[in-house]
């Protein structure tokens, strides 16, 4: 495939740089998006849906007033103060769990997540890479690698020519190449953050709480350059600035491998600010002289520092120099102040908050075996030529998000009981303890403005991507869940949709998620406020789907066993929900499930899908463990249900959005077959275990390729979540008419499977079009849009749901690993 780059129009230069990937997302520095949208707001609310919920507006704008103003915390979901888009970014640095520092795709440091859960959207101009070029002694040429213009600082040279650069990205590696005018010289900046599948420990021991930009900068003299002589060129990281502020301590360092040259051994970091901390391998030795201390900063107080790093270049030849960027903050406390977490890397590289020579040396020792890993897990896909471009750049780019989604990765203290894991009502699980203790205490949020951590109904979509890279995180991350499942929290509070007040989490019920950042997670559960979520009908149906979809890939039989107790407490918690007793749910009249603002009466194609995917599922289980009698229970509600849902849903051509009988009862959903896509991704669509007939699922999935992909936008924009039959958008609520990104991916998985593979694809492809090329939105996925003017909630969750098209492309080849070959390859780091 012959790659086109959209955003390149405006590159003049020749270079292609040095070692850049053959795939990614590739922009020009003088790229402008010209379209700009706004995030969806009060203005945008239809009156007809202000009427309806103008007691919502009261209570939300009541509590947000006592949250924000009174108790001076952040909401869990800002409806007032939206992030504005800026289209700047590009890829986050760091590993998981340690915090990441995101630079733009023109090379500024502009997003800061060092907190958890906590962003600061701020470009520091002063921390910038500048170049000098000498020849026999003189300075020919001087730039700062910036085409930003500031007022301050006019000492500096900037403007650089956006026009001769171009920066390029595939997770968790980056490229900013740039020919120098005039020079004959090019130089090409390689970030690489150690984010590798199925490494539970290098990751760790390199980066958990240190982040790692490490740009090699490579300065090549190219053909045609003169005499043959050698020039001398010097890369200078300049201008780390940083203020501080009362936040735990941290360490900080300038270093090469001959000694250290500085040390701020207990800085107190104020994240608005950071001090570009570069350590630059001048040779192959390294001698630890850990001297040079300084004092510790003051609070408010402001300090700077900067590296420099030169080598003479052969003519015709090139160059290497190495920096990394590495920083030590071990200690969080949540918002709740009440709890010391140590992050995952202490295991390693201790808690005292002064490592950061020791992570700078190993980032710098290890880089070349992370790239090496990198590329083993990269190049099957990268040169499988059956595979678009703009697929390789969406399916490794997504990644960004389980690093900087606030993401935490946190030790389970080595003297913590079993007991003190399991909660009061003590779950039961047997290999709890060894799974934390192994692995750590996984979360990241629904979004970088849905500040909820685990939002388990949009975990289902992105944990294809846990699944998949990082199984034992989405094992520890589901043993969390299950203690929350067995505990309840009778505290009484008000809910903002309906106004009724209700405990905060009922018993054996899956929560809605563990907790918000700004108060303490694990240990209150439940931040969303809006709808009691003990009466959604997809949460349970969710974990037990999961746990099926976990065994099958990974065959963990342990984890199989301790899910399963739990797994039969939410079904019978579920069955309540078939009041008719038909073997099928029925949704209560209120937005209950994941689109949470779209209601659904009776029963409808989601929920039901997903409750008879979850039952058969159950069967399925039931029958590995030997347990007949519950196998014999769901196997009569299994065929019962299906009867009923066919009869009640399917109209000949599509499922029915719901049964209610209402104008829009009969909307096109495009996820109408989430239980369908799930099935699939674990071999039980077919034969004794289909649950959906063959025919209707193609002829579904037909009609929504037809109707909400081509009949939406002209077909370039992803699926519509609701269609009206006649063609016309659904605007029965504020998400019928969205785009959700996340949910178009699972579809685009559920047609692959189904062999529409060419249809899949076009359907997932206007999604990354829109938002990667057209809107300005790399490195923050929006949950949503609409074909004009809006979107919401940036940077989130559900749209790492991507892997599941990998999965099913893996599956119709025969490409992916058998199951237990899969287990016995990562089980162990």
């Amino acid at each position: 495939e012959t790659v086109e780059w959209p955003l390149m129009r405006r590159y003049e230069g020749a270079a292609q740089g040095r070692g850049v990937a053959a795939d990614g997302w590739r922009v020009c520095l003088a790229h402008s998006f010209e379209e700009l949208r706004q995030p969806y707001g009060a203005g945008d609310v239809p009156l007809r849906d202000v009427l309806r919920h103008v007691g919502l507006a009261l209570r939300y704008f009541r509590w947000w007033v006592k949250k924000t103003q009174i108790e001076k915390k952040k909401a869990f979901i800002d409806l007032l103060c939206a992030v504005p888009l800026q289209q700047i970014y590009g890829c986050p640095l760091g590993g998981i769990g340690g915090g990441t520092i995101t630079r733009g795709w023109r090379g500024e440091f502009c997003r800061w997540q060092l907190n958890p859960g906590l962003y600061h959207y701020e470009t520091v101009i002063a921390n910038q890479f500048t170049v000098c070029l000498r020849c026999k002694g003189q300075t020919i040429y001087q730039q700062v690698l910036s085409v930003e213009r500031p007022s301050s600082l006019q000492g500096w040279n900037w403007g650089y020519c956006g026009h001769y650069a171009f920066y390029h990205a595939l997770y968790p590696r980056a490229w900013l190449v740039y020919e120098l005018p005039g020079q004959q010289v090019v130089l090409t900046c390689r970030q690489v953050s150690p984010v590798i599948p199925h490494d539970y420990k290098v990751r760790r021991t390199s980066c958990r709480m240190a982040g790692w930009i490490h740009p090699l900068v490579s300065a090549s003299i190219l053909p045609g350059t003169g005499a043959g002589g050698a020039g001398q060129v010097g890369g200078c990281a300049a201008s780390g600035h940083c203020r501080a502020e009362l936040f735990p301590p941290a360490s900080l360092a300038v270093q090469n491998l001959s000694r250290l040259l500085w040390l701020v051994p207990k800085f107190r970091l104020y994240p608005n600010f950071l001090l570009l901390v570069l350590a630059v391998v001048l040779q192959k030795l390294f001698i630890p002289l850990w001297g040079c201390k300084s004092r510790p900063t003051e609070k408010g107080e402001v300090t700077a520092a900067a590296v420099c790093a030169s080598c003479r270049v052969p003519a015709h030849g090139h160059k290497t120099l190495e920096l990394a960027l590495a920083w030590d903050m071990p200690c969080v406390h949540f918002g709740s102040k009440k709890k010391l977490h140590l992050r995952r890397y202490t295991r390693f590289f201790g808690s005292k908050g002064d490592a950061a020579p020791a992570l700078s040396h190993y980032a710098l020792t290890h880089y070349e075996e992370w790239e090496r890993k990198i590329e083993a897990w990269q190049n099957p896909i990268l040169e499988n030529s059956q595979l678009p471009s703009w697929y390789k750049s969406a399916l490794f780019n997504e990644l960004y998000f389980l690093t900087d989604g606030g993401t935490i990765w946190m030790e389970v203290p080595p003297d913590c009981r079993a007991e003190e894991l399991q909660g009061p009502a003590g779950a039961g699980l047997s290999h709890l303890l060894p799974v934390l203790r192994e692995y750590g205490r996984f979360a990241y949020l629904e979004g970088q403005e849905y500040r909820m951590y685990n939002t388990y109904d949009v975990h289902f979509y992105a944990s294809f991507a846990l699944i998949m890279l990082w199984p034992k995180l989405q094992i520890s991350l589901q043993y969390d869940i299950a203690v929350t499942v067995v505990n309840e929290d009778v505290q009484p509070r008000q809910y903002l949709m309906c106004g009724q007040t209700a405990q905060v989490k009922m018993k054996n019920v899956v929560p809605h998620d563990i907790g918000d950042p700004g108060d303490e997670p694990w240990q209150r559960v439940n931040a969303y406020l809006m709808h009691d979520t003990a009466d959604w009908k997809d949460l349970n149906l969710k974990f037990v789907l999961q746990v099926y979809r976990d065994y099958y890939l990974t065959r963990d039989s342990l984890y199989l066993r301790d899910m399963w107790p739990v797994c039969q407490a939410v079904m019978e918690s579920e069955l309540k929900f078939d009041t008719d007793n038909d073997g099928l749910i029925e949704n209560g009249g209120f937005a209950d499930q994941t689109y949470d603002a779209w209601v659904v009466h009776g029963a409808s194609a989601y929920c039901g899908g997903l409750w008879l995917a979850a039952v058969c599922m159950m069967c399925k289980m039931a029958e590995v463990l030997g347990d007949t009698e519950i196998q014999q229970k769901y196997l009569g509600i299994l065929n019962k249900g299906k009867e009923a849902f066919e009869r009640m849903l399917w109209n000949g051509k599509y499922y029915n959005y719901d049964s209610s009988g209402s104008d829009t009862s009969v909307s096109i959903m495009s996820d109408q077959c989430a239980g369908q896509w799930f099935l699939g991704a674990c071999g039980l669509d077919q034969g004794e275990f289909e649950v959906f007939p063959k025919s209707h699922v193609l002829s579904a999935l037909k009609t929504i390729f037809e109707k909400n992909v081509l009949g939406f936008a002209g077909g370039t924009m992803g699926a519509v979540n609701g269609m009206r039959p006649d063609g016309v958008p659904d605007t029965s609520s504020v998400q019928s008419n969205e785009v959700w990104v996340g949910v178009v991916y699972s579809l685009a998985a559920t047609m692959i499977q189904e062999g529409l593979v060419e249809e899949g694809f076009r359907t997932a492809e206007g999604c990354y079009r829109t938002v990667w090329e057209r809107l300005g939105m790399a490195f923050q996925m929006p949950e949503a849009y609409r074909e004009k003017k809006v979107y919401r909630s940036l940077a989130y969750m559900r749209p790492l749901s991507i892997w599941s098209m990998q999965l099913a492309l893996e599956r119709r080849a025969g490409q992916a690993q058998a199951p237990a070959q899969l287990a016995q390859g990562h089980s162990h780091p």
